[in-house]
């Protein structure tokens, strides 16, 4: 590759990053693919790790692959705090089975997991919330939770980093998803939204007010982007679930997060062509991970439509592409079309994830094709 200034391996990534989401990098764009999965696989499976990447650390990588990173981990410096009263007791049950209990003033909670053979991931047997008692203990524990700031783990992870990109954090997610993935399942949670509206609606006023505590130290925190890491899909959430439940809260966590100029987008990764109509109105600045066609359900050309001139879009290139399935000719037609179409609002990644499978090198190929394009910018300029 080239070696000109503008090239990612010669820049602060954290200060190129700072720019692009501030509109002062002159059209300037930045390559930003997450790579964890392909690495996080590799190990649960001991398959080995190609040089040079076997004797560098993760945060390494992206040096080697001369691309920014993408550092979700400043999650680690807001902490959920339980009233003193909550209490945890982890047991291992036969079977490979984990049961979590949670013991409250109100009543409890029981989570069951399993281990599994092909994945770092546990499998739910039983969600923490499947009865009308679970959603009243879950909503006492959110009323009564609060959030922390640790500074001592954000200086260790800037030393960690250094200038890759800039810090940022997922919220939890937002009320529907919530039900959806990280308390109840889809089935139950659409059956609890119908069957149990006044308690669910509850427990959301709960989750909103509980998020709102931790929006107030995000905005007093250096973290400056956030991301609403709702792993959104219309097959579960129509626009009427949207409209009633999402877009408000969204709307909410939007006016109170830019009153401190925080940078915010939301995780959109599954199907999402009925809700693209959505994209300018949810008052968000981006959004993640749309995947477009062959792999996701929408054409780049129609999220373009969608986001219009106003709303980054942060990714862009369907994961498969980075498989040998395809070849690389189609991986750089489809960079310089995304760029084409979304440059200069456009951080770009992988939609969602380089898979396990992924050839590691192509993340060299797009990042060739963005150096190229910011050292014409360049010349423009």
């Amino acid at each position: 590759m080239s070696n000109r200034l503008t090239d990612h391996k010669n820049l602060n990534l954290a200060e190129l990053h700072r720019q692009v989401i501030r509109g002062t990098s002159g059209g300037k764009i930045i390559w930003q693919p997450r790579i964890g999965c392909w690495l996080t696989d590799k190990q649960f499976d001991n398959e080995p790790i190609p040089p040079p990447f076997d004797r560098l650390p993760y945060e390494a990588y992206f040096d080697e692959l001369e691309c920014s990173a993408r550092i979700y981990e400043y999650n680690r410096c807001f902490r959920a705090i339980e009233h003193p009263a909550v209490k945890r007791i982890d047991e291992e049950l036969p079977g490979g089975i984990v049961k979590t209990t949670i013991k409250t003033p109100v009543g409890e909670q029981v989570q069951l997991d399993r281990h599994s053979s092909n994945s770092p991931r546990m499998l739910h047997v039983k969600r923490i919330i499947e009865s009308r008692e679970e959603l009243k203990v879950a909503t006492w524990r959110l009323d009564n939770a609060g959030w922390e700031w640790d500074q001592n783990e954000f200086e260790r992870l800037n030393q960690k980093w250094g200038n890759r990109g800039l810090p940022t954090m997922y919220m939890p997610r937002v009320n529907v998803q919530d039900l959806y993935i990280s308390t109840m399942s889809t089935e139950k949670a659409i059956y609890a939204i119908y069957d149990w509206t006044d308690q669910v609606e509850t427990y959301f006023r709960a989750l909103d007010d509980n998020h709102e505590r931790l929006m107030y130290i995000i905005n007093a925190s250096p973290v400056d982007v956030i991301n609403f890491g709702d792993n959104i899909h219309c097959g579960t959430l129509p626009p009427y679930l949207y409209e009633k439940y999402v877009l408000p809260a969204y709307l909410k966590r939007c006016d109170l997060l830019h009153q401190a100029n925080k940078f915010i987008s939301a995780h959109w990764d599954g199907d999402v062509k009925a809700l693209l109509p959505y994209a300018k109105i949810s008052g968000l600045d981006g959004i993640e991970a749309i995947t477009p066609k062959p792999q996701g359900d929408v054409t780049i050309e129609e999220t373009k439509d969608a986001l219009g001139d106003d709303i980054f879009l942060l990714d862009g290139i369907p994961a498969i592409l980075f498989d040998s399935t395809f070849p690389v000719s189609m991986l750089e037609e489809f960079t310089l079309r995304v760029i084409e179409l979304f440059a200069p609002k456009l951080i770009l990644g992988i939609s969602d994830e380089i898979s396990s499978h992924g050839e590691i090198d192509r993340i060299r190929v797009v990042g060739k094709i963005v150096d190229d394009y910011n050292a014409s910018v360049g010349r423009k300029e």
